[in-house]
């Protein structure tokens, strides 16, 4: 730890910090490294995370994870966790599950145009635009993470009040969001994997191709060669 105050003797101390780029919105209002929300979003990632990492393997050290937001066009909190997840994964950090989020929110006034009556749908994994388009007092937009394997919820937040059948079902369909992101997340990790083992094993092969409208004196042809350095 850069400051001994932070120090635990038992455990690591975990710390999350959130920026965003100047163009990452299309919103004109500059969001300062001091804004709330950022500071809300960077506690609530430490929260998620702190709930997966083995804390007590790194006693008297400090995990710090850096987060830089550099397009927000919505789900900006599960995208964030999502990378962390992944940045921990590749540094070789112990992790008791992976922590997978999703969105999902609860919209009315998506009737037939051709009847009256207004249908109440679940959607998953909500932008901005969607946001926008269905916002008011009928809007439900709830965020969760889980560690799947386990099948536990580390993160489930709701700012509208309703009651438990809808919450319920906003949560089932966030849930399966994050099932299906933890597939994805998983096939990536160990497509890794098997990358950085055959380069160990000095077995990964490399292919420089042409660039697009390079010339013809200046290609470089296709090289392909072993890789034998040892990770």
């Amino acid at each position: 730890c850069s400051r001994r105050s932070d120090e635990l003797p038992d455990r690591a101390f975990l710390s999350a910090h959130v920026r965003i780029a100047p163009f990452a919105s299309m919103d004109r209002r500059v969001m300062i490294n001091s804004d709330r929300r950022l500071l809300e979003l960077a506690n609530l990632i430490q929260k998620a995370m702190e709930a997966a990492v083995l804390l007590h393997l790194y006693p008297r050290a400090k995990i710090h994870v850096e987060v830089y937001i550099l397009s927000d066009d919505g789900g900006r909190l599960s995208a964030a966790i999502n990378a962390v997840t992944c940045a921990l994964t590749d540094a070789g950090i112990g992790l008791k599950d992976m922590v997978c989020s999703c969105s999902a929110g609860l919209v009315s006034g998506l009737g037939n145009q051709m009847s009256s009556t207004t249908a109440v749908v679940p959607l998953v994994d909500l932008n901005k635009i969607e946001l926008q388009a269905y916002s008011g007092d009928d809007v439900v937009y709830l965020p969760c993470a889980i560690m799947p394997q386990r099948g536990t919820i580390v993160l489930a937040q709701c700012e509208s009040r309703l009651n438990i059948d809808t919450y319920e079902l906003v949560l089932s369909a966030a849930v399966e969001g994050c099932n299906a992101i933890f597939e994805i997340m998983q096939y990536r990790v160990r497509e890794n994997s098997a990358q950085l083992l055959a380069a160990r094993s000095g077995n990964l092969r490399v292919t420089l191709r042409q660039p697009v409208g390079q010339d013809e004196d200046e290609d470089l042809g296709t090289l392909t060669s072993s890789l034998s350095t040892t990770l």
